[in-house]
């Protein structure tokens, strides 16, 4: 997806008056393949960034980066500076490709099996290494067979990863796993062939001190196989987050029309979308999506726009009005001429917002992954200077390796690495029971900082159903029959604001004969012997109802006998449990703020009701992400929550993004939390459980390390042999895991 974007003002930023008129810029993103840690993501910027004048953004979430770069770089030089790191990249094409490719699934697919073939593997070797009572003659081969396969075919994508990074001089956590689950294994064989250990009736035995029993007699086939699983699993939970990353852009493709009925002459043709040209022209009937965006040649209809704009009042068109695709016609026949088609039209523009935002969002790096830059090269000398202390000390070699295994086992990240998935997986299962779910631990670090809510006003605050609001009759009219009237003529149409005032009524309506519709006008029709009409007002308003016509509030009138008798009001009505969910946003002490694209005094009306006292209205469907990014250059860190089409860029620009799960699907897959319940409550009621599960992450990676730091230097010393070593981490492994199941009492 490369864009021209160099100018002259733009080039200042990069270079001299000089230069901006002879190199421009440009933009292109790549799709990157080989990244196992936030580190990755990091290496590959400052490659990309030691390219004169190139900036780099790399997400570790969506494997993608957002490079810009001057008129004077190729996109083959951006990729051979990836692929120099050790990594792959190929450029986004300018047509978003939806859904995950072939290989990214295969890659998912084969994660899992080795997940499931090591855990069936493991539990066994583990099972028996760790009960006495259970080791037969020749247990010890048999755990070593089916360690072989963990470690090597299980453990494959550690040991690949650690390779790569140590071609580069760089050491992450897959480092630390590969080191220590091979130096486990390699003292395991040696002990197995040229030690004791191989021995007919070889047991375990259990001791906290080196020395008292033959190093050669004990094998660390279990910490191996455990370890390796662990990590599989964090890894395999982690592979399916990343895959949802395109869901955003899949879901805003598939609210757009699949085909359109084409005229060519008077002859229509049913043709898929990507066959409608400009100027074309084709029918859109009752209940259809408009294909794409045009003008409307002939016909009239209420258009639901709600998906697209979150209007939540239906537009009605007739010829020569501009409508958009993906919205819906509701109840007239339409003939449209195709105006914009492909990227050009505006929901491929909202899509393209998302993608932007997406790939603009900085990569938060797993603090496990911002530790083992320090920790992980600290281990390896550590051990290495084990090996030779002890051996320059003067003990045996097979004690100064049992040693500097026990260091590199004790080391091995397990719980730092459960830390982070046993947290998440504990809290967004607390939150799926509560209806909110949450997407990563990303999405829980960017709630602490959470200071501004936007919301969106239809949907959101309010149901998105019309409801009426008021009747409100002439002088000497009745109220009651007002309505009588209109909701037995309005019961015989399909529009919204018609179904509105008819289900008012509700199932006691009068019947109707000579029904008619004027479009774009209203409906007519006689009813218990008058002539009635429903619509837009004329010039024949009574004084009294003036008011109601032009405060701005969606109003129809109803007349008989070429009277104007009455007036109806009708309002996509609040939530009730909007303004107790805003009272307890502002309890958390953040700032709610409405953000709609219906008319201003529509909107101050609702903010009124629920106790919001910031409004921006009017905002057209992309214009939302850019009031977002607005407010946060405020310094403002803004949750937006929405459930609209409409909405999804600028969920995607928010700090946090929370989607109503009863919205479209476009905003709940941009979004970082839904609310599977539609309830506004559940925004403050996602907050807590976010932080939560945060603070309970941080609780288990401080726990965890702490641990490493304590234990490292009595594995050094000879305090720990490596089978109690691996004993400890278990320990610490499960430490970690009943932290994270307090979060199951979260309320």
């Amino acid at each position: 997806m490369r864009r021209n974007v160099g100018t002259a003002d733009e080039s200042r930023n990069v270079g001299t008056a000089d230069e901006s008129r002879n190199v421009g810029t440009a933009d292109v993103d790549l799709d990157l393949g080989g990244m196992t840690c936030a580190s990755c993501a990091n290496r590959i910027e400052r490659k990309l960034g030691k390219i004169d004048g190139v900036t780099a953004t790399v997400n570790f979430a969506t494997e993608r980066a957002h490079v810009r770069y001057p008129s004077t770089v190729s996109t083959a030089d951006l990729v051979a500076a990836v692929q120099s790191a050790g990594y792959t990249a190929t450029p986004v094409p300018e047509e978003p490709e939806v859904g995950s490719t072939d290989s990214e699934a295969a890659r998912h697919d084969s994660l899992g099996l080795r997940l499931v073939v090591s855990a069936v593997a493991a539990l066994p070797v583990v099972v028996v290494s760790m009960v006495p009572a259970l080791q037969f003659d020749y247990w010890q081969w048999l755990a070593l067979a089916l360690t072989t396969l963990v470690v090597f075919w299980g453990g494959y994508p550690f040991h690949r990863a650690a390779l790569i990074n140590a071609r580069h001089g760089a050491s992450t956590m897959d480092t630390l796993v590969s080191i220590g689950t091979l130096a486990a294994y390699g003292w395991s064989v040696w002990a197995l062939v040229f030690g004791t250990a191989g021995q007919i009736g070889m047991t375990h035995e259990f001791t906290l001190m080196l020395g008292a029993h033959d190093p050669s007699g004990q094998i660390y086939l279990e910490t191996a196989a455990a370890v390796t699983v662990f990590l599989l699993a964090g890894r395999f939970a982690e592979s399916r987050a990343k895959r949802r990353a395109g869901s955003a852009l899949r879901a805003l493709l598939d609210v757009g029309a699949k085909d359109a009925t084409v005229l060519e002459g008077d002859v229509e043709r049913r043709v898929p979308l990507a066959a409608l040209r400009v100027g074309d022209r084709f029918v859109v009937r009752p209940g259809e999506k408009i294909a794409t965006d045009g003008v409307v040649l002939s016909g009239a209809a209420a258009v639901d726009t709600s998906a697209v704009t979150g209007e939540s009042v239906p537009v009605d068109v007739t010829a020569g009005d501009a409508v958009v695709g993906g919205t819906v016609d509701t109840d007239g026949h339409l003939v449209v001429r195709a105006e914009k088609v492909g990227a050009d039209t505006q929901l491929a523009h909202i899509a393209a917002l998302v993608t932007q935002a997406q790939n603009g969002k900085a990569a938060i790096a797993r603090l496990a992954d911002r530790v083992s830059a320090v920790f992980v090269p600290i281990v390896l000398v550590i051990a290495a200077l084990t090996l030779i202390g002890w051996l320059v000390t003067g003990h045996a070699s097979t004690e100064a390796f049992t040693a500097a295994v026990a260091v590199l086992i004790v080391a091995c990240p397990c719980a730092l690495g459960l830390a982070t998935p046993t947290a998440l997986l504990v809290g967004t299962g607390r939150g799926a029971q509560l209806g909110i779910l949450i997407r990563g631990p990303e999405v829980l670090e960017q709630t602490k900082r959470i200071d501004t809510v936007v919301l969106d006003k239809t949907g959101t605050v309010t149901t998105g159903t019309m409801t009426v609001d008021a009747v409100v009759p002439a002088a000497g009219e009745d109220a009651d029959r007002v309505l009588a009237l209109a909701a037995a003529v309005e019961h015989a149409s399909d529009h919204p604001v018609a179904r509105a005032i008819s289900a008012a009524r509700g199932t006691d309506l009068l019947p109707v004969t000579e029904f008619g519709s004027r479009a774009g006008v209203g409906v007519v029709g006689t009813v218990d012997g008058v002539r009635v009409s429903v619509g837009k007002p004329d010039d024949a308003v009574p004084a009294e109802l003036r008011e109601v016509f032009g405060a701005g509030r969606t109003a129809v009138a109803v007349a008989w006998d070429g009277v104007v008798r009455g007036a109806i009001t009708v309002a996509d009505s609040v939530k009730p449990s909007s303004a107790d969910a805003v009272a307890q946003i502002v309890a958390l002490g953040m700032t709610p703020v409405l953000l709609t694209g219906d008319r201003p005094e529509v909107a101050r009306d609702v903010a009124r009701q629920v106790g919001i006292d910031r409004v921006i209205a009017g905002v057209l469907p992309d214009e939302k992400a850019a009031h977002i990014a607005s407010l946060q250059r405020e310094g403002r860190a803004v949750a937006m929550v929405g459930d609209g089409v409409n909405d999804a860029a600028a969920l995607a620009t928010a700090d946090v993004g929370l989607a109503m799960g009863t919205g479209t699907d476009a905003a709940i897959e941009a979004s970082d939390l839904t609310l599977v319940r539609g309830d506004l409550l559940s925004v403050p009621q996602a907050i807590r459980l976010s932080r939560a599960t945060l603070g309970t992450i941080r609780a288990n990676l401080f726990w965890a390390f702490a641990y490493n730091v304590a234990a490292i230097p009595l594995a050094a010393l000879g305090l720990l042999n490596p089978m109690i070593a691996g004993a400890a981490m278990a320990a610490s492994s499960v430490f970690v895991v009943g932290n994270s199941l307090r979060l199951r009492r979260f309320r």
